[in-house]
């Protein structure tokens, strides 16, 4: 898995969720995590993507190439 921006394995997997359209409680459920826990991820990897938006966290996730294989 491609991890552009410096995210953690663990931040680039939840990002590729989140660009699959999965919400935080789909993420939680899905990778037996606490959503608080997700909730947390979700704000470190908007940090290190510059973004304030999942729409503009996805544009630039996109736009580094992330998530292909």
């Amino acid at each position: 898995m491609n991890r552009p921006h410096g995210l953690s394995l663990r931040e680039a997997e939840i990002m590729t969720l989140i660009a699959e359209g999965h919400s935080n409680g789909e993420i939680a459920s899905q990778l037996v995590l606490a959503e608080k826990t997700v909730k947390n991820h979700v704000n470190r990897i908007y940090a290190k993507l510059g973004a304030q938006s999942r729409a503009a966290a996805i544009s630039r996730w996109g736009d580094a190439g992330a998530g292909m294989t």
